[in-house]
């Protein structure tokens, strides 16, 4: 397993002046840790050591490593500087170190040196403040049952141990030293540092550890290799560290969440914050800080969520609005899952609010609809671009510009048309894309309209003078032919005129004659005889009517009368011109 962090780093600063500061350094080197453990750097390899008088570590200094018995875990070991330090001369400030160690902590390793002695209860003196330096809740008496829920376990480590562990005679475990230790008196100075470890600490492991070499190796203990250290230390560290590995819980803050690797460096800052500023670290107080910025930070980690999982699912554009609705839902579960996993104390809902305004909110919604539009659009015309080449470049090359190059147009933009819409993936703007395509190519289209008419007109022109001559020999016969038929028709017309003409004067003749007739007859001029008196013979006519010097009355006439020249048929009788 990859060790996350290589070496220990300096996590709260302890200045020369007593002023502690968290490390932006170590702020940011935070894995997702769930089980923590501050460990004294004589039992935790990795961890610097002094060799000399003078204290080697100052402030907190922290090692993030895989837990090596729980999948997902990290145990991350927080080495305190030495308490009681002479040189620094400020009671005050290891005070408030030993009281980050156990806000910070879920297992607290207390190391002395040879016993557990009454000068060892003495040095633990810290243990009896952590009244006054802590707080659970912001009011001013708090029952010292509730600091309980919220400490470490508690584990003394005995170093260099020499003794036997033999009470009134018989063996006696770590466990049972350590109680024996604590047991109560009747000196209330003597009783009030156990009556705290009692109080606060009632799960409470011993481990006596005997010197790890000899005492002239121990000035480079760190540089002694592990066949050069006692074996009967190695089983004791053995041990001590099975326990730790398998009895140390995740850390845990008021209401029972679980804290991660960035929510114990936002704890530590808001502990540190408080100190700084002269207050009393209150756990309530930095749980409601803490669930602000974790809830802010669950915000973001859904949206992160959210944009992975829409990335991840489909690829915009997607082919139907439906289909990225659908989309839009499966990842807005994913987001809310990964919000109330990590999100916590937001009773008020406010950040779940916050969450579904962006990006949950029927806004986005739209704009994811704007974006898959934007994505189909984009696919859409780069596929129209790439087919229309084709196309453009005939266009260009002028291969239309001939008659009857529009219907060769049109047939070679329908072919792209229909390979167009075989393209898959086109999204929902697949339509709208071809319809700005054609549109934009309209007046490219008009063009090669308009040249093709005008070519068409010209090419027919060209082929009506090209064809006159040939036309006008041709019907040199037909017009000889049309006009014979005109003159022809002339001379019938003449004809037919001169026909009806001598007809009306014939008939106009026989009514004058019809009347002189008439007249004559009724006239006492006539002859006594009736005309069947002279049948068979010529009578001459004593008046002739005008225009005849001689007439002759035949009855019944000797000729048709129509061969007679001009004849009057009246009463049985014929006047007639004579042969």
């Amino acid at each position: 397993m990859e060790i996350p962090m290589p070496a220990p780093i300096c996590l709260i600063e302890n200045s020369p002046a007593g002023e502690l500061r968290v490390q932006q350094k170590a702020q940011d080197s935070w894995v997702p840790s769930l089980c923590f453990c501050p460990s004294s750097a004589y039992l935790s390899p990795g961890f610097s050591l002094g060799s000399t008088i003078q204290s080697h570590t100052k402030g907190i200094w922290m090692w993030c490593l895989p837990h090596p018995s729980r999948a997902g875990h990290t145990l991350v070991l927080l080495d305190t500087e030495g308490l009681g330090d002479v040189e620094k001369g400020d009671a005050k400030n290891d005070t408030w170190i030993f009281a980050l160690a156990v806000l910070l902590s879920s297992t607290l390793v207390y190391n002395s040196l040879g016993t557990i002695n009454q000068q060892a209860m003495e040095q633990l003196h810290y243990v009896t403040e952590l009244t006054e330096r802590i707080k659970v809740k912001p009011v001013e008496e708090e029952d010292s049952a509730e600091f309980v829920r919220f400490f470490p376990a508690f584990v003394w480590a005995v170093r260099d141990f020499v003794l036997q562990l033999v009470l009134d005679g018989r063996e006696i475990t770590e466990d049972e030293y350590l109680e024996n230790a604590l047991k109560l008196k009747r000196d209330q100075c003597y009783n009030l540092p156990r009556k705290c470890i009692r109080q606060f600490f009632p799960a409470r492991k011993c481990f006596v550890f005997v010197p790890p070499a000899g005492w002239q190796h121990l000035p480079r203990l760190e540089k002694l290799r592990k066949d050069e250290l006692e074996p009967e230390f190695q089983e004791q560290v053995a041990q001590f560290c099975r326990h730790v590995w398998e009895t140390s819980k995740p850390k845990t803050i008021p209401g029972g969440h679980v804290v991660t690797g960035a929510m114990l460096g936002n704890l530590a800052v808001t502990y540190v914050d408080a100190i700084r500023s002269g207050a009393v670290p209150c756990m309530e107080s930095a749980v409601l800080a803490l669930a602000q910025m974790e809830n802010l930070a669950a915000v973001g980690e859904a949206v992160a969520v959210y944009e992975e999982q829409l990335g991840r699912r489909a690829a915009l554009p997607t082919e139907s609005v439906q289909e990225l609705l659908d989309l839009h839902a499966q990842c807005e579960r994913e987001a809310l899952r990964a919000f109330m996993a990590r999100a916590f104390k937001d009773d008020d809902r406010r950040f779940q609010e916050e969450l579904m305004v962006w990006p949950l909110a029927p806004e986005q919604k739209q704009e994811l609809c704007r974006r898959n539009e934007v994505a189909s659009s984009e696919r859409c015309k780069a596929a129209l671009l790439e087919l229309s080449q084709e196309l453009d470049d005939r266009i260009g090359e002028g291969v239309y510009s001939v008659p009857g190059g529009y219907q060769h147009f049109l047939d070679d933009r329908q072919r792209m048309v229909d390979r167009y819409r075989q393209v898959p993936g086109k999204g929902v703007k697949a339509d709208a894309a071809l319809q700005e395509f054609l549109q934009s190519k309209a007046a490219v289209a008009q063009s090669i309209l308009q040249t093709d008419k005008a070519l068409m007109e010209k090419e027919k022109e060209m082929a009506v003078t090209m064809a006159l001559p040939m036309l006008t020999h041709l019907s040199l016969p037909q017009k000889e032919a049309e006009l014979q038929q005109k003159r022809e028709d002339q001379d019938r017309s003449y004809q037919e005129n001169l026909r009806q003409l001598e007809t009306k004067l014939e008939d106009e003749r026989k009514k004058l004659l019809e009347d002189q007739l008439l007249k004559l007859t009724l006239s006492q001029r006539l002859l006594p005889q009736p005309l069947s008196s002279f049948l068979g013979r010529d009578v001459t006519w004593p008046h002739p009517p005008p225009g005849f010097s001689h007439y002759m009355l035949r009855y019944p006439p000797s000729r048709p009368v129509s061969h007679l020249p001009m004849q009057t048929v009246c009463d049985n009788a014929v006047l007639a011109e004579p042969n």
